[in-house]
């Protein structure tokens, strides 16, 4: 499955912690992460990461244009729902291409822990057929 990994800069040491508590889940997977967040993953865990772009330059539109193309099954983006951000329309879009392409998406530790439990279990395989018929 295609995850994207996706945090905003006061969020970014949370996303690295989840990512190596859960890194035997997501090393196998195919890996997708915007331009500062992706480095440093890489950096980190050693796991493989196609980056896109920084978010404010583009990365969350080249996510959100992956998810209309059906190209991404999962993400997980941790907000910083307390900071401002330059490019929130970007980030708005993001979140409404993921309802209208019924992609799962975690906005948070406990939700993306749920969802990771729930894509190591094969529940999330119906992406996969869903992708194929298309």
């Amino acid at each position: 499955m295609n995850i994207a990994l996706v945090a905003h800069d006061e969020k970014k040491d949370k996303l690295i912690e989840f990512i190596i508590a859960y890194k035997t889940i997501l090393s196998k997977h195919d890996l997708f992460a915007t331009g500062t967040t992706g480095l440093r993953i890489i950096d980190e865990t050693g796991l493989d990461v196609t980056r896109f772009k920084s978010g404010p330059l583009g990365g969350d539109q080249e996510i959100g244009a992956s998810i209309a193309q059906n190209r991404m099954d999962l993400i997980v983006f941790f907000r910083d729902p307390l900071t401002a951000q330059p490019h929130e329309p970007d980030v708005s879009a993001l979140i409404r291409l993921a309802d209208v392409y019924e992609v799962p998406l975690a906005t948070n530790m406990g939700t993306a822990e749920v969802l990771l439990k729930g894509l190591e279990a094969g529940f999330f395989d119906w992406r996969l057929i869903r992708r194929n018929d298309e």
